[in-house]
């Protein structure tokens, strides 16, 4: 299971509390409230041509829609060299909704084949979003095809003509010729507005009832207008009108012991709970829908608090928040420094630290003491305590810690040790045997921990986890070890 902890430490993690901010705590936190009526706001839906069939949408003439099919266009997703992220984050942001998922579809840059998946696709959904094939190359075929599915010709949408022409000029760049064709878009489509790419995306009525959007396959961009217009539109369609939704962000389960833990909580009559686990984050939401802002408002608070509640010492923020986001704006919060000395993590901790934006305001340095000889020579670990206690020991990554924040002058200093395998390991300390330290001028704290002898870089990224989460911890005020 994705993020599943093994060995020892998921019970040492049980017994911390979360420290969740106050800022944040469950009866304060904004919820992600959309209006989906505000979908139809012609700067984001603009529809092309006057085709009787395709008539722009509302939803007094709008059958509810209750399923969706996801089909992902495109050579590199069938041959596996490209990964299908946003498959899995369609259908959660629908399931959100209320909409079920029938199936998910792949097909390559052939047009036939992308014709017959979108039938497929549609023989037992009321919706479906593709993604990819709307980029300006030959192989780019999806709205062609959505023409040839609808029986209409191509038309040229002069309003996302003139955005594509104003992206390239904002840029300073010509605009090639073969991007006129990402204009281009079926008799009485809707384009949807891309914000941070070229390809506008396409809203479909077909004959039936039955509608397809199709939205470009580069992710940053699928997410923006998934949340900002089509999630809004579909939900709409699908008759939940208000759409509230509230993310909990997890430390020390996996995604079934979170379901296991959340059995109950909600009433499906209310709300619908779901789950993403895509390690280092282990998620839940919970979404409200309805036509009462209030009333919605109402409900998902009720549903947070119930779920803050199940949660307890695993909720370490409420939101879409990495350990490592949590972690700065603690340190920021508090106006402390903080210094690495990392050696089974090898930089890990300190890549994640220095992805947050603005980490420079707290992040002072970062050593990777690999060899005994470096962890003597940059972190002033003493000689004799690696011949006493080996370097993958409670003793060593307490004087690694000190020596990186001494050296650092900052207020924190935080130091790893472990075996990551596949080698290297004995009977006393196997595979999976980690160790953190924690420096401060109050005192200093470390653990051990055995991981589950897994792979090198599983036992890496879980021993980084767990370094933030100790971290965390003795921010927020916490008990971090001896």
């Amino acid at each position: 299971m994705t993020g599943e902890r093994g060995g020892s430490h998921t019970d040492h993690v049980n017994s911390q509390q979360t420290g969740l901010r106050a800022g944040n705590a469950p009866g304060n936190e904004p919820s992600l409230f959309t209006q989906a009526q505000a979908a139809f706001s012609p700067s984001r839906w603009q529809q092309t041509g006057n085709n009787s069939g395709n008539e722009a949408m509302t939803p007094a003439m709008t059958p509810v829609m209750k399923k969706a099919a996801i089909l992902a266009i495109g050579d590199e997703i069938v041959a596996g060299l490209t990964t299908d992220t946003n498959s899995g984050y369609i259908a959660r942001l629908l399931r959100g909704a209320g909409i079920d998922i029938t199936g998910f579809f792949s097909v390559a840059d052939v047009e036939d084949e992308i014709i017959a998946a979108f039938r497929r696709a549609l023989e037992d959904a009321d919706i479906v979003i593709s993604t990819g094939g709307l980029g300006p190359t030959a192989d780019d075929l999806t709205v062609p095809c959505l023409a040839r599915l609808a029986g209409v010709p191509l038309e040229m949408h002069e309003p996302s003509l003139r955005a594509i022409e104003e992206r390239f000029r904002s840029m300073g760049v010509e605009m090639p010729e073969n991007n006129r064709k990402q204009a281009l878009l079926p008799q009485g489509a809707e384009a949807i507005f891309n914000p941070t790419g070229t390809a506008p995306g396409t809203f479909l009525r077909l004959p039936g009832d039955r509608y397809v959007v199709s939205l470009p396959g580069v992710p940053r961009e699928t997410i923006r207008m998934l949340e900002e217009t089509v999630v809004p539109r579909v939900a709409e369609l699908a008759g939940a009108g208000i759409i509230a939704s509230c993310v909990f962000s997890t430390v020390g389960l996996s995604e079934s012991k979170l379901d296991e833990l959340l059995v109950g909580s909600i009433n499906p009559a209310e709300g619908r709970l779901s789950f993403r686990a895509a390690f280092p984050k282990i998620q839940a939401r919970v979404t409200a829908w309805g036509r009462d802002p209030a009333e919605v408002e109402e409900r998902l608070g009720r549903m947070r608090m119930a779920v803050a509640d199940r949660l307890g010492d695993h909720l370490y923020a409420i939101g879409d928040t990495g350990l490592e986001e949590e972690v700065g704006r603690l340190l920021r919060d508090r106006g402390a420094t903080l210094a690495l000395a990392e050696s089974c993590t090898g930089g890990l901790i300190g890549h994640r630290i220095t992805d947050v934006p603005g980490s420079s305001e707290y992040f002072l340095e970062g050593i990777i003491a690999y060899s005994n000889e470096a962890k003597i020579r940059d972190l002033g670990v003493s000689a004799a305590t690696l011949e006493r206690e080996g370097a993958v020991s409670e003793a060593v990554v307490r004087e690694m810690a000190r020596g990186v924040r001494l050296q650092a002058g900052a207020s924190l200093g935080l130091a790893t040790s472990g075996v990551a395998g596949p080698g290297g390991g004995s009977p006393e300390k196997p595979v999976g045997t980690v160790c953190i330290g924690i420096a401060t001028e109050e005192g200093e704290w470390s653990r051990i921990h055995h991981l589950a002898p897994r792979s090198r870089g599983w036992v890496k990224e879980m021993t980084a986890q767990i370094a933030l989460d100790m971290l965390r911890s003795h921010l927020a005020g916490l008990r971090v070890g001896s």
